[in-house]
């Protein structure tokens, strides 16, 4: 990736993985932001920080993956946002239920190293149209 360093959000409550991604990306020339839930995320992006990429897991407490996905698209948060599922359910269910909410990547982290996840991501924001 040249130019610009891509912002991204990474939103996961397993802090060990969080951690992880965060240190992989900011590798790869991405300023790294995180949050361990979704409300904290929500926060980070209504005080205004405006990601490129925001990149999820769905299975946390409170608020899941697909919750925060639909208040930020009803609240029209991080409109030119890319949003990416990282999560290890990967039911079709779960895929198409991502898909109607406007994510352009569903990656499974069970089938996945992160510098694969780091690649699927760079490869999605790199696409014009939405997978």
């Amino acid at each position: 990736m040249e130019g610009e360093k891509k912002k991204i959000l990474i939103v996961d409550d397993d802090t060990f993985l969080l951690d992880m991604y965060a240190f992989k990306f900011s590798q790869n020339n991405f300023d790294v932001y995180t949050s361990y839930n979704a409300a904290q995320a929500i926060s980070k992006i209504k005080d205004g920080l405006i990601p490129n990429i925001i990149l999820t897991d769905i299975t946390m407490p409170d608020m899941d993956g697909f919750e925060m996905l639909e208040v930020i698209n009803k609240e029209n948060l991080a409109p030119d946002s890319k949003k990416i599922i990282l999560s290890n359910k990967s039911e079709q269910a779960d895929i198409d239920k991502g898909s109607g909410l406007g994510v352009s990547g569903y990656i499974v982290k069970a089938n996945s190293t992160p510098t694969e996840v780091v690649d699927q991501v760079i490869g999605i924001l790199s696409k014009k149209v939405p997978v």
